[in-house]
Order: structure tokens, then sequence, then C-alpha cells
């Protein structure tokens, strides 16, 4: 446990700070998960469209460094190709 008033209210600032980052990979994975849902339906234009909208979504928690930016590119990168061999 924190000794210092200091100490104690990192470990305050850190348990908000850890829900809020859940929170943002939450919508990371519902974000990926809708585009792999349109992929198996297998609408390539539907499937494009979903994922022009989780882009942002997903660069934007990159930003935040809730996820290492090479992650989300890999991310991409690899349901790109998924819409493309549709």
């Amino acid at each position: 446990m924190a000794n210092s008033a200091q100490a104690r209210k990192r470990a305050r600032q850190a348990v908000k700070q850890r829900a809020h980052n859940m929170s943002l990979r939450s919508t990371l994975r519902t974000a990926i998960k809708k585009v792999r849902k349109a992929i198996v339906a297998g609408d390539k234009a539907a499937a494009q469209a979903v994922f022009k909208e989780s882009q942002s979504v997903i660069d934007s928690i990159a930003d935040k460094k809730v996820v290492h930016k090479n992650s989300t590119a890999r991310y991409k990168s690899r349901l790109s190709a998924a819409i493309k061999a549709l």
C-alpha cells in the first residue's frame, strides 16, 4: 500500500486511467470485430465502408498510446488484405 500522500494520489489516478484505457481498448476490439463480421458476410462494398469508419477509431486509439501504433498498423493491414481477397 502507498505510504505517502503523493503515492496514494498516483494510485487513485492509476485506477481511473486503467478504467479509461480498458474502455478504449474495448472500443478498438469492437471496431475490429465489426469489420471482420462484414468480411465474413461476403459483401465487399459493405466491408470497405465499415473498414473506412473503423480506421479512424483505430488510429485515434493508437494516437492516445493505449495500444502500440505498430499493432494498429498490423490490424489495419490484415483487415485490408482480407477485404481485398473478397
